[in-house]
């Protein structure tokens, strides 16, 4: 993995600015984490509560110093400046495998936010990290998230064991990369 000249920068695409979270974004995790609906999309079974959201915070804004390029974004629309949720490129569990991930607020939803910064976080992990290879994965019921990684350019990779779940999993490799447009 080549370097990156900030252990994460700051990302724009056409509706879409993302940058690294800091510690004055709590409200703004708090709001999309507690949400049930939200929360079953990921996979979940119920919301975190705000204390969850107060502890994990801190590793959020800690993670790109220990893996420079990777970490997790917090998302705006650029019109407005409303957020819309986060995205994320990490490592996945205990393999070498990067993931990229997303989470948007129920009001953004349906509007192609999660393809357009699920793009420009594959085209970054590949044309500025010079990763490898990007997986995805979803809860199997999750047609909507699945679709977003196939437009995001990962294909269809099966199963897999993630996260102690069986999961779909979708992947794709840099040499396959169709070099996507990000919005």
């Amino acid at each position: 993995m080549a370097a990156a000249p900030e252990p994460l920068p700051r990302l724009r695409t056409r509706r879409l600015a993302l940058r690294a979270f800091r510690r004055g974004d709590l409200e703004d995790l708090v709001r999309l984490d507690t949400d049930a609906r939200v929360m079953r999309q990921a996979g979940h079974a119920r919301a975190v509560s705000r204390a969850d959201v107060v502890a994990v915070l801190p590793r959020i804004c800690r993670y790109p110093a220990a893996h420079p390029g990777l970490g997790c974004w917090h998302a705006t629309r650029r019109d407005t400046g409303a957020y819309v949720g986060w995205f994320i490129l990490k490592y996945c569990g205990k393999s070498c495998d990067v993931e990229v991930g997303y989470r948007l607020l129920p009001e953004a939803w349906g509007q192609g936010f999660a393809t357009e910064g699920a793009t420009a976080l594959v085209r970054y992990g590949f044309d500025t990290l010079e990763l490898d290879r990007i997986i995805g994965v979803t809860h199997p019921d999750n047609t909507a998230s699945q679709r977003v990684l196939m437009k995001a350019g990962l294909a269809d990779a099966g199963w897999g064991r993630y996260y102690g779940r069986r999961l779909r999993l979708f992947a794709a490799r840099r040499f396959d990369f169709g070099g996507l447009d990000a919005g």
